[in-house]
């Protein structure tokens, strides 16, 4: 997706119904943006200096509506600035501050396979064709209409225990318990038109478009954003137990552009069924298009938050968390049988109608800005702000 598309499709999700965010204002610091009528407008105020006030509010949606606020540039303008990478009076950053980054994993029967394969290769990419088909001749490609955790499904692992064919990942599967991990650490995410970073080791990878929920404290689904779970399936493939390795690295976790809030407009429905569209566009004239679909999930979104949340789990500043994904790439890249892997100046795009477009460049992690401003340096900008 070219610069041009992505600002012309957030402009035209933003036209409806409301959309939060967070920008870097020059000369002040992170502040809480609404999109109204095309213009960004700064609501941060003493009574919403950070995403997570906002998103604990009674209702975020009229909260962020009544509020008063001063515009601070056109959206349009906004965003092509954050994409230049120059230095602008006004950029976007990622749309949340102090919640949480969680992500669930092997939701979807498609991608489930995929991480079998994974850990069935240890990593290697060239055995990965060879094991597909195995494992499609055992279990089939297609589990969408298996209930994770029911009678069938239990019968299933009964089977392929006997098989020699379990894997860690078939028990989150189609077993009772999701997988719920830690995706990326509170204010280290990247935004709109951020690199995301890759780690050097990797010779295996590919990204992940996913709906993110935005979850307040008592558990309530409260909005949703657009998301890119950078994934390294060789270092998770030689281990699971290195799922931090993989997951956890210098602007793995994008999200954006913009938190869409529930209200009359917008609501839990639009997100069981909404469509999330990815494009990668290469340095090396490489593209590849995909993407996924909310309907086909195996657990749907308010199970995994209630795997998340509850009383062995809380989240006094909310979370947000990563629905996983049905892409898995397959497609060559190079050589054939090698699979799809990330080069260095790759754009993705992960888009939907009523959410905008996520777009980023893929660089090394050593190379994309470090990440220095964390919960103290918030809070110390606020205090300093006279807004706590």
């Amino acid at each position: 997706m070219k610069a041009a598309e992505a600002i012309r499709l957030t402009e035209n999700a933003t036209a409806d119904g409301v959309h939060v965010g967070r920008v870097w204002r020059e000369g002040v610091g992170p502040a809480i943006v609404m999109v109204r009528g095309g213009t960004l407008f700064d609501i941060t105020s003493r009574d919403i200096p950070t995403m997570r006030d906002l998103c604990e509010a009674a209702s975020p949606a009229a909260t962020a509506k009544a509020a008063t606020g001063t515009p601070v540039g056109a959206l349009k303008d906004v965003l092509a600035a954050t994409l230049s990478g120059a230095p602008a009076p006004v950029r976007l950053l990622a749309p949340i501050d102090l919640q949480a980054i969680k992500a669930a994993g092997v939701t979807f029967a498609t991608s489930m396979l995929e991480r079998v394969i994974e850990e069935k290769a240890r990593g290697n990419p060239a055995l990965a064709d060879g094991i597909r088909r195995d494992i499609s001749r055992l279990i089939g490609d297609d589990l969408s209409k298996l209930v994770p955790g029911s009678p069938e499904a239990m019968a299933l692992k009964k089977a392929l225990i006997e098989k020699g064919a379990w894997s860690q990942y078939l028990e989150v599967g189609i077993g009772p318990d999701a997988e719920i991990f830690t995706k990326s650490q509170v204010m280290s995410a990247v935004g709109f038109g951020a690199e995301v970073g890759i780690h050097p080791i990797s010779q295996w990878n590919n990204p992940e478009p996913e709906c993110v929920l935005v979850v307040n404290s008592a558990g309530t689904i409260i909005g949703a954003a657009l998301g890119n779970d950078v994934n390294l399936r060789d270092v998770e493939g030689r281990s699971a137990l290195l799922l931090g390795k993989a997951k956890d690295n210098n602007a793995s976790c994008a999200l954006g552009p913009f938190i869409r809030l529930f209200d009359e407009s917008y609501g839990l429905a639009d997100v069981n069924t909404m469509d999330v569209s990815l494009a990668v566009e290469g340095p090396d004239g490489f593209t590849l298009t995909g993407g996924s679909n909310m309907s086909r999930i195996s657990r749907p979104p308010l199970k995994l938050v209630e795997g998340a949340i509850g009383p062995h789990h809380q989240y006094p500043d909310g979370f947000v968390l990563f629905c996983g994904t049905v892409f898995a790439p397959t497609q060559d890249r190079d050589a054939p049988g090698s699979g799809f892997t990330h080069k260095h100046g790759d754009v993705v795009s992960v888009s939907n109608p009523k959410l905008g477009a996520l777009i980023n460049t893929v660089r090394s992690t050593d190379q994309c800005p470090p990440w220095r401003f964390g919960v103290s340096h918030l809070m110390r900008n606020l205090a300093g702000r006279g807004l706590l």
